[in-house]
C-alpha cells in the first residue's frame, strides 16, 4: 500500500492526467446525462441484452439471499480440491478480489449497453473468468511485471487496488478506455487495453501493469524478454546496491492462443533458457474456457501441457529442465490464488518458467458484442453458458464457505459497484476523443532530442580525409566496419545499460562487427537462437527493465521473419501514450549488393517501416558514427532506430580504382549527425542525384563514368545528395532543394522498383508537394525480380543510372 505521500506524489506526476481532467475545456456540459437519455432511448432492447438479463439475474439471487429468500436459481459454489489449499487467502483479500470480479462484470455489461447506445467502441470482456481476480494477489505490485490477456481485467484491478489507487477511479480509466476517452491514462484515446497508468513509484526496473494489444499472445515475447533481462539488469544497474526482491515477469493467454506463434516462440524461448540452465522468471498464465471465437479448443491445452512438460512434483533431473505446469480451477478463487502462488514461487526461486493452466472456465456473452453465436452453436448451449455465473459462485464461496462477508453485504457491495461503474460510463462518453491528426502524430513516437548541430563542413567533402584525435594525434583511414565495431564499443563504454543481443554475435557475427566485444564487455553481448520473433520482442522486454538494448538481425530478409513483433514494438510506443517506451537500436545486415545469399542475405527490399520508427542507412564509416551517437541519444528517450547496412559497404576501401577514397579517420567525439543531415559531394552543379548507402558510391561511379565518356562535360555538373534517413525527407535535402534551383533531380534508390519495396518513391511526392521538384525529374531503382545466389545482376548499378539520367535529359520540357 502506498502511503499518502507517495500515493499525492504519483497523481501529481500523473500530471497531464489531472490537468486535462479539470481543465475547463474537458468540463462536461451535460452533466452526464448524454449516455443516461440514450439508455431511455434504446431501453428495450437494452433489457434485451444476455448481459443485462444476466445482471439482473444476480441482483435478483443476492436479493433473495440477502432477505432468507428463496432464489429462483441455485447457485452451486467451486469445490475445494481433493489435497486442499496450500495457500489462502485472507477476509480482506476475498472482499478485494470480490469487489474486482464485481466491477469486472459491471464494467462489461456497461460496454455493452455504451456499444448499443453508440458511445462505447469496444465490446471484449471477461467472458466468465472474473474469478481470476485473486492472482493479483500472488505477485508484488511493487515489483513483478504484467502482461494481460484481455479477459483477464480483474486481476489488473486487484493489482491497482493494492497500490492504493481507488476503484472509482479505476473503473472510470476503464470506462474511458471503453469509450476511446481521451484521457483514457492507459492508451490516451487510441484503443482500450488492459495495462495501466506508468507508476513512477514503482520500482524502475520492470516492474508495472503492461498494455496488451489485440494481436493473438504477442505479448508473450516481450514478457519472456523481461523475465531474461530482470536478473541482467539487477546485476548491471544495481551495483553495490543492495538487491531487490527477485522480480517475476507474469503473462496469460486464453487457450486458443496456445496455437499462435508468438505463443510458441516464446514458451520455447522460455524452455531453451531453462534448458541452457539461463535465468529467466517467467510465469504463463493460460485461461482454458474451451473455444476461441467460434472454433472449439477441446481441451488440447491440457492435452498439449499434461503431455509435453513436467509435473511440479517430480523431482528428477530430468523432469526439472522441463517447465512445470499448476492447474488450477478457474472459478475457484481459492485455487486460483493458490496455484498461482505456487507457480511465482517456484519462478522467483529458482529464476526459471513455470506455467498455471485454469481450468473448468465457461465463457459467457460470446467473444465481443459482434460475436454471431447463434451461427456456431445452439440456443441450448448458449443459455447454458450464460446462466453459468462465476461471480455468483464466488459470493457463495466467500460467504457460505469462508464467512468472509454476509449476503447483505454482498447484495449492497454489488449495487455499490454496479452505480459506481454506470456513473463512471457517463462521464467517459462526454469527455473528448481525439479529433485531430496532430494529436496522432504527435503520440505514435516520443520526441526527438536535439542534438548539437554538426559543421556542414565536416558533410561537403568529396574525399574521406585523415582525422585528429582529442589529443592532435593524426588518425589513420579504415573501413567502415571497424568504425561500426568501435562507435558500438563507445556507446556499451560510455553507458552500462547498452546490451549488445543477436544471432551468433557473441564471436563476432557474421560481418565480424561485434568482433571482441563479448570479451570486452561480458555478459552484455548475448547470443539468442535463430527466431526473429523471439529476438525483437525479447529486446521490448530487455528496454522495459531498463536496459538499453542493440539488435542485431543478420539478414535483411530475416526481418520478414519477425515483422508482425516489429510492428508491435513500433506500435507500443503509440498504444501506450508513449508512457512505456520501448527505446532501442535495431541494426539489420544483409542489405543491398553482395554476390554471397541471393535473395535471402542480399535482400533489396525495405517493406516495414511502420509509424513510430526511424530508419537510416549510412554510406560511409564516419557518418555511421556520427549517425549512431544521434541513435543512442534517441533510444534511451525512448525511439525505436533502425540500422540497415549496405553488405558491399562494410569492408570497401576504394572508390576509383586504388583510391582508398571509401576509408574514413574515426570522427572527434563531440560529432554528432542528426537524422535530418545529408552529406552533399559537389555544391555547383546544374543538376543532382538524391540517394543513400550503397546508391551513393555506385552514383559517384556512375557521374564518373559519364564525366569519362563526355556525357557531361565535368563530373561538377552533378551534385549528389546522400540521405541516410529514409523514411522521410530530411531538412537538408528540404533545404538544398530550396535553396538552389537545379535542372533536373534524379533519385536513385537502391531497393525495388514498385509497389511497397523502395524508399525513395515517397520522398519524391513529398517533395512535389512542396514545389521543389524541377519540370525534369526521374526515378531509377532496381529492377522488380529477386536476387540470384553468386552475382549481382538484379542490384542498381551505374549502368542504371547512367540510362536514367540520359533518358531524363532527352526528355522534352
Amino acid at each position: 500500500m502506498l502511503s499518502k505521500t507517495k500515493l499525492d506524489l504519483y497523481r501529481l506526476r500523473r500530471g497531464q492526467h489531472l490537468l486535462l481532467r479539470t481543465h475547463p475545456r474537458f468540463v462536461s456540459t451535460t452533466n452526464g446525462q448524454l449516455l443516461e437519455s440514450l439508455r431511455q432511448q434504446n431501453e428495450k432492447d437494452m433489457i434485451a441484452l444476455p448481459e443485462y438479463k444476466a445482471r439482473s439475474n444476480l441482483s435478483s439471487f443476492l436479493h433473495c439471499k440477502a432477505n432468507a429468500m428463496q432464489p429462483l436459481a441455485q447457485i452451486t459454489p467451486p469445490t475445494p480440491p481433493k489435497d486442499g489449499y496450500q495457500h489462502t487467502l485472507s477476509t480482506s483479500q476475498i472482499q478485494t478480489s470480490l469487489d474486482a470480479a464485481m466491477a469486472t462484470f459491471h464494467l462489461h455489461v456497461e460496454s455493452r449497453i455504451a456499444s448499443l447506445c453508440g458511445q462505447g467502441f469496444y465490446t471484449i470482456g471477461p467472458c466468465g473468468e472474473e474469478m481470476l481476480s485473486s492472482a493479483g494477489y500472488a505477485l508484488d505490485p511493487n515489483a513483478d511485471a504484467m502482461a494481460l490477456h484481455y479477459r483477464h481485467l480483474s486481476v489488473s484491478i486487484v493489482r491497482q487496488l493494492r497500490l492504493g489507487r481507488g476503484l472509482e477511479e479505476i473503473c472510470l480509466d476503464r470506462a474511458r478506455g471503453y469509450c476511446v476517452s481521451r484521457l483514457d491514462p492507459v492508451t490516451g484515446g487510441v484503443h482500450c487495453a488492459i495495462g495501466s497508468a506508468r507508476d513512477p513509484t514503482v520500482n524502475d526496473y520492470g516492474g508495472g501493469d503492461y498494455v496488451v494489444t489485440s494481436t493473438l499472445a504477442s505479448q508473450c515475447p516481450p514478457a519472456v524478454g523481461r523475465g531474461l533481462a530482470f536478473p541482467i539488469a539487477d546485476a548491471i544497474l544495481r551495483g553495490d546496491k543492495p538487491s531487490s526482491p527477485k522480480q517475476v515477469s507474469f503473462v496469460t493467454i486464453g487457450d486458443g492462443s496456445v496455437h499462435n506463434s508468438h505463443f510458441l516462440s516464446a514458451f520455447n524461448l522460455a524452455r531453451h533458457a531453462r534448458f541452457r540452465r539461463n535465468k529467466c522468471p517467467v510465469v504463463f498464465g493460460v485461461s482454458d474456457n474451451g473455444i476461441s471465437i467460434s472454433y472449439p479448443t477441446d481441451g488440447y491445452a491440457d492435452f498439449l501441457f499434461s503431455k509435453t512438460f513436467s509435473d511440479p512434483n517430480i523431482k528428477s533431473q530430468k523432469d526439472r529442465d522441463g517447465i512445470p505446469v499448476f492447474k488450477a480451477n478457474g472459478c475457484d478463487m481459492f485455487d486460483v490464488y493458490d496455484k498461482t502462488l505456487q507457480a511465482t514461487q517456484y519462478s522467483r526461486k529458482n529464476s526459471a518458467p513455470s506455467l498455471i493452466l485454469y481450468q473448468e472456465l465457461v465463457r459467457r456473452f460470446g467473444h465481443a458484442a459482434t460475436d454471431r453465436q447463434h451461427a456456431y452453436l445452439d440456443a441450448d448451449t448458449i443459455d447454458r453458458m450464460a446462466d453459468s455465473d462465476v461471480v455468483a459462485s464466488g459470493i457463495v464461496q466467500a460467504v457460505e464457505q469462508w464467512n468472509a462477508l454476509t449476503y447483505s453485504e454482498a447484495h449492497d457491495r454489488f449495487h455499490e459497484i454496479g452505480e459506481m461503474v454506470r456513473r463512471s460510463f457517463n462521464a467517459a462518453a462526454e469527455e473528448p476523443k481525439i479529433t485531430t491528426r496532430e494529436e496522432m502524430i504527435e503520440q505514435t513516437t516520443p520526441p526527438m532530442v536535439h542534438v548539437p548541430k554538426l559543421n556542414p563542413e565536416l558533410l561537403t567533402s568529396y574525399h574521406m580525409e585523415d582525422g585528429t584525435d582529442d589529443k592532435g594525434k593524426r588518425q589513420k583511414r579504415d573501413v567502415m566496419r571497424k568504425h561500426m565495431t568501435r562507435v558500438i564499443s563507445e556507446a556499451m563504454t560510455k553507458n552500462n545499460k547498452v546490451v549488445y543481443i543477436g544471432e551468433d554475435v557473441e564471436h563476432g557475427g557474421y560481418y565480424l562487427v561485434t568482433d571482441g566485444l563479448a570479451k570486452q564487455f561480458p555478459g552484455r553481448v548475448i547470443d539468442f537462437p535463430p527466431d526473429e520473433t523471439t529476438l525483437l520482442g525479447a529486446a521490448m522486454g530487455f528496454s522495459h527493465a531498463g536496459l538499453l538494448p542493440i539488435i542485431e538481425i543478420p539478414y535483411s530478409k530475416y526481418l520478414d521473419c519477425g515483422a508482425d513483433m516489429f510492428y508491435e514494438l513500433a506500435i507500443s510506443n503509440w498504444l501506450t501514450n508513449k508512457q512505456r517506451p520501448n527505446g532501442m537500436i535495431i541494426r539489420i545486415q544483409g542489405f543491398d549488393k553482395g554476390v554471397f545469399g541471393g535473395n535471402f542475405h542480399t535482400h533489396n527490399m525495405i517493406s516495414h517501416i511502420p509509424p513510430g520508427v526511424d530508419v537510416v542507412c549510412y554510406s560511409n564509416g564516419q557518418d555511421y558514427v556520427r549517425g549512431f551517437r544521434n541513435a543512442i541519444t534517441q533510444a534511451q528517450n525512448g525511439r525505436v532506430v533502425v540500422f540497415i547496412d549496405s553488405t558491399h559497404l562494410l569492408n570497401l576501401r576504394h572508390l576509383h580504382d586504388k583510391d582508398r577514397g571509401w576509408e574514413s579517420s574515426y570522427p572527434a567525439e563531440d560529432e554528432i549527425m542528426s537524422f535530418h543531415d545529408v552529406r552533399q559531394f559537389g555544391d555547383s552543379g546544374k543538376h543532382l542525384m538524391v540517394t543513400y548507402g550503397n546508391g551513393v558510391v555506385t552514383a559517384l561511379k556512375a557521374r564518373r563514368l559519364m564525366a569519362d565518356q563526355s556525357m557531361i562535360a565535368s563530373e561538377e555538373e552533378i551534385d549528389i545528395i546522400d540521405c541516410p534517413y529514409i523514411n522521410d525527407v530530411p531538412d537538408g535535402l528540404y533545404n538544398a532543394m530550396s535553396s538552389k534551383q537545379y535542372e533536373s533531380v534524379l533519385f536513385c534508390d537502391i531497393c525495388k522498383e514498385g509497389p511497397g519495396s523502395n524508399v525513395l518513391s515517397s520522398m519524391v511526392m513529398r517533395l512535389n508537394k512542396s514545389k521543389l521538384l524541377p519540370e525534369r525529374w526521374s526515378f531509377v531503382g532496381a529492377p522488380r525480380t529477386y536476387n540470384p545466389l553468386g552475382n549481382t545482376v538484379t542490384f542498381l548499378n551505374e549502368d542504371d543510372i547512367v540510362r536514367s539520367f540520359v533518358s531524363m535529359m532527352d526528355v522534352s520540357t
